[in-house]
């Protein structure tokens, strides 16, 4: 069975739908996807997401970084299938959870891979207003594949880093993100939203 490591870009910032609370109103402009059981990094845009619904309905699990703080809110709305539903590790929360506050990708991913991200949301946003969508998928790729290498890393040295605010020292975080036995794929109904 299929794990996915996944990443959303939006065609609009929240300045621009009257807030944080407006996730639905985002719209998606790009979904990059790693497919483990494909070996390949997938991308998906807006009219192609019944594609990726496939996919997920169909998955292990799907990790993502800030997955369910973000990603799920925005793309839920294109979906017949309920992502809470769906077996999800989001790094993010596991880190927060350890530690107690929020840490961003490019901390986790400076101290625990040593890259850090290619951009930020607004040039996304701002690559989808221009029509360059190659950039755009790139960008969204570059994500997809740091949360790829930082869950892999987690998976096997059973701990990840980020650097600390304070001082900026590397924080080791202990995790275990070793697939358990989850509940059933989800599978999708054949519904027509678009």
């Amino acid at each position: 069975m299929d794990e996915l490591v996944l990443d959303i870009e939006t065609q609009k910032e929240f300045a621009d739908v009257g807030g944080r609370g407006n996730f639905h109103l985002l719209g998606v402009s790009l979904v990059g996807v790693f497919s483990y059981e494909k070996d390949a990094f997938l991308s998906f845009r807006e009219n192609e997401i019944k594609e990726l619904e496939k996919l997920i309905a169909s998955c292990q699990r799907v990790v993502g970084f800030n997955i369910k703080g973000f990603d799920w809110p925005v793309l839920q709305p294109y979906l017949a299938i309920d992502l809470k539903k769906i077996p999800t590790l989001d790094i993010m929360e596991e880190i927060k959870n350890t530690v107690g506050h929020r840490v961003s990708l490019n901390s986790v991913a400076g101290a625990t891979v040593g890259e850090q991200k290619s951009g930020n949301g607004l040039e996304a946003i701002r690559f989808f207003r221009e029509g360059n969508i190659e950039a755009l998928r790139k960008y969204c790729l570059d994500d997809v594949r740091l949360t790829r290498d930082i869950y892999e890393f987690g998976k096997n040295n059973k701990k990840v880093f980020f650097e600390s605010r304070i001082g900026g020292e590397k924080v080791a975080v202990p995790v275990d993100w070793e697939p358990k036995q989850e509940s059933a794929p989800v599978q999708a109904p054949q519904l027509n939203l678009f």
